[in-house]
């Protein structure tokens, strides 16, 4: 991942969302990403303006490269990268102004309980993507599982509802202001009025 973002910066999805959030405003922001991977979207958001990032991820195997990443933007003091579930332990976690779930949606079990946690953390804005859920991305997304238990591994992903996820951030007080159809990701914006 970071090889592909230092040869050809971000990918699509994330080039969306780092558009709707500097569309926004992002300058003097602070960002959570939950999930973030290297750290290519808190990279971006820190060229265009924004104050500090925090990254939360339940598996170590990125910290190298993205502290490597930082380093060589010359920003690693303007980002914290910490291991911890915002959904398990949320009141351990500061809120920020922006929030960003970049293809982290499908790999949680429980959509309700992580997009509750990450909404009331964002003060102002949350964005994040989502497979489409059709019968195409259900048997691509059982095909995975059947792998991943052939391999003896405990990771699943889910085509989670889309209305029932844009449902439990609007329980939160935010309001849908950016739909985009991508393949094979889709991107919701959500902002606090």
């Amino acid at each position: 991942m970071a090889s592909r973002y230092r040869k050809r910066g971000p990918d699509r999805p994330s080039r969306r969302i780092v558009e709707f959030v500097a569309a926004r405003g992002v300058d003097g922001a602070t960002v959570l990403e939950v999930g973030g991977g290297v750290g290519e979207i808190q990279l971006e958001l820190l060229k265009r303006g924004a104050a500090r990032t925090t990254n939360l991820e339940l598996s170590p195997a990125y910290e190298e490269e993205a502290a490597r990443l930082a380093r060589d933007a010359g920003v690693d003091r303007r980002v914290e990268r910490r291991l911890h579930d915002i959904a398990v332990e949320p009141a351990d976690v500061e809120p920020a102004d922006i929030v960003v779930l970049n293809r982290v949606v499908c790999c949680y079990p429980d959509y309700e309980r992580l997009l509750g946690a990450a909404a009331d953390h964002a003060r102002r804005l949350l964005v994040f993507s989502h497979p489409p859920r059709n019968r195409i991305s259900r048997a691509i997304l059982a095909a995975q599982n059947l792998g991943f238990r052939l391999a003896r591994r405990e990771f699943r992903v889910f085509a989670h509802p889309p209305e029932a996820m844009l449902a439990v951030l609007e329980r939160h007080g935010l309001q849908l202001v950016f739909s985009r159809r991508g393949f094979p990701w889709r991107i919701a914006g959500l902002e606090r009025p």
